[in-house]
């Protein structure tokens, strides 16, 4: 199978609703040409439309994005999620500078904030494997990778979504990185967020992922050091790569 080209695009610092109207905007563009590409298909032609449109359609195709970000403080609550497991007020929410979204993605609360990597694939998965079982493996097989690389083995909880470290340790489990994603018209958005130098104190405030009784931790808690944030960004961009047999590219 030939490599899918995915243009890679790092945000650097970005605040939370700025990137998640980006991902929407990359989702609704994608969700039109799939749109234009049917309405093509079962026509032929489109109302109106001349020869040289037909052979311009002809060859519309959906494009992969891959976004890297952190962001400031901000909890964020999946839609199944409830806002009991934010264990603060509106008020010490603002006091303390936290921000606090509800979204459109699957699974419970978690917090962004800087050193922690956010990825954000918009991958039409119709290019893939069209099943969202699988596509939420191959985000957690690339943490895995990525993070197997700095000698931190970690694995699956069963019935859980994420990377977890001791999953199988009663007592023991503590969670290093979060995943929830969206898929419309199977083009994905939203993500994974892996905990690097994450300051693991405003969990404290939150049930993560709304798992009572579990740790949160991250690469510097685990190994007792501050971690390179760019070095691990390039991990794993390469082990993106690597799993869903795509290239990264800056621009098509």
């Amino acid at each position: 199978m030939d490599k899918q080209k995915v243009i890679f695009k790092d945000l650097g610092l970005v605040e939370y609703k700025t990137a998640w109207d980006y991902q929407e905007t990359l989702l609704q563009q994608n969700v039109q040409v799939k749109s234009a590409i049917r309405n093509w298909q079962s026509a032929n032609q489109l109302p109106g439309s001349d020869d040289d449109l037909d052979l311009q359609l002809s060859h519309l195709t959906t494009t992969n994005y891959f976004l890297l970000c952190e962001h400031p403080p901000v909890y964020t609550l999946g839609k199944s999620g409830k806002k009991e497991n934010v264990l603060m007020s509106d008020e010490a929410l603002a006091a303390n500078g936290i921000a606090f979204f509800n979204t459109n993605r699957g699974g419970d609360i978690t917090f962004h904030g800087p050193q922690q990597m956010v990825g954000y694939p918009i991958l039409d998965l119709e290019k893939y494997d069209t099943d969202i079982g699988k596509y939420l493996r191959n985000l957690e097989e690339v943490i895995i990778l990525t993070i197997a690389e700095y000698g931190i083995k970690a694995g699956r909880s069963k019935g859980e979504t994420g990377v977890w470290i001791d999953e199988d340790i009663p007592g023991k489990e503590r969670k290093i990185c979060a995943i929830g994603v969206r898929c419309s018209r199977w083009i994905t958005m939203h993500g994974f967020a892996l905990n690097v130098n994450t300051d693991l104190r405003y969990f404290n405030h939150i049930i993560p992922c709304g798992i009572a009784n579990k740790q949160v931790t991250s690469m510097e808690k685990e190994l007792g050091f501050k971690i390179d944030f760019m070095q691990v960004k390039e991990k794993l961009k390469k082990n993106f790569e690597k799993i869903f047999n795509s290239e990264l590219v800056a621009d098509l």
